[in-house]
């Protein structure tokens, strides 16, 4: 049996739910563990792809992973209509394994996980591709993914300004609030306010773009990460062909990425022209300015690996 949550001992499964995990791994910490495992050579394109099973109500969703000396798993349950019963969109559960004797070692938080891990690749990909002087957000949602993007996102460009767009005034006033209580000024915007953004954050559950990507600036970041759907997208094509456009793994984004699968499929865009984050995070792909960039996440199971294992090290 598992002892109480938060303890451990060398013969008993940890479990780290979402404080300890929050206690352990601040975002920031998460950011360089991604960082370091990319530049240690961590082989993104090995990774399994995730397995989907749908259901009544949504999609089960396995996420398998080996990596240094550890393995894991994430079961993920993904209901649209769960907000709405006051439960998250995303649960479920990570089991860390030894990857030697694939002996389970922890069990953490999936959603609280999947907050984490996902913003956290967000931060590292805006990290390498927004300006050093970046400091303007627009954001479209207002959901729990959305404020971990903002605080995500603070955390390597400091904001001066957050303006949040989204569908519910007083969901957006939540949020604005929220934001204030973390040291970020934030305030409403309407989709036009990328104009004047340095960095835009898409994290909606939207079929459809979110904004006309002519509005982009030259010198614009964006970062999209709502769907790993290849029939949605929250980036419309011209937002995909102005700029340089980075996913996390070419053959994952045009197997799950509307946002990157629509715009080849119209042969707007060119699949060889998509740029690995490792790439750019190692320095192999250097980036031309004068044009927005743009990166395109759909989630992978060697970021929910590498952040639980840094997590779990950070609690022992």
């Amino acid at each position: 049996m598992p002892r109480p949550t938060g303890t451990h001992s060398d013969d008993a499964l940890r479990v780290v739910d979402s404080a300890a995990l929050a206690r352990a791994l601040p975002v920031g910490e998460a950011v360089e563990a991604l960082r370091a495992a990319l530049r240690a050579g961590l082989d993104v394109a090995a990774t399994p792809p995730r397995s989907r099973v749908d259901t009544s109500t949504g999609q089960l969703l396995l996420m398998p992973a080996e990596y240094g000396q550890h393995a894991g798993v994430k079961i993920a349950g993904v209901v649209p209509g769960n907000p709405a019963r006051g439960l998250p969109t995303v649960t479920g559960a990570y089991l860390l394994m030894d990857a030697t004797t694939l002996r389970p070692t922890a069990l953490l938080d999936g959603e609280a996980l999947t907050l984490l891990r996902t913003s956290a690749v967000s931060a590292l990909a805006a990290d390498h591709l927004a300006a050093p002087d970046a400091d303007r957000l627009v954001v479209f949602g207002t959901g729990p993914q959305a404020f971990a993007h903002a605080v995500a996102l603070h955390q390597v460009r400091p904001l001066s300004a957050v303006r949040v767009v989204g569908r519910d005034p007083r969901r957006v006033d939540r949020f604005a609030e929220r934001c204030e209580e973390a040291g970020i000024t934030a305030s409403a915007a309407a989709p036009d306010a990328v104009a004047d953004a340095d960095l835009i954050a898409c994290c909606t559950s939207s079929a459809t773009p979110l904004f006309d990507g002519r509005a982009l600036p030259s010198h614009a970041a964006v970062v999209a990460m709502g769907s790993h759907d290849p029939g949605a997208r929250e980036l419309d094509t011209r937002a995909l062909t102005s700029g340089t456009v980075v996913v996390e793994d070419t053959a994952t984004a045009l197997r799950e990425a509307g946002d990157v699968v629509i715009p080849v499929e119209e042969g707007a865009l060119r699949a060889a022209s998509l740029v690995p984050l490792a790439d750019v995070v190692c320095g192999r792909h250097p980036l031309a300015d004068g044009r927005p960039r743009v990166f395109k996440g759909t989630g992978m199971a060697w970021q929910d690996l590498v952040v639980a294992a840094a997590a779990v090290s950070g609690t022992a």
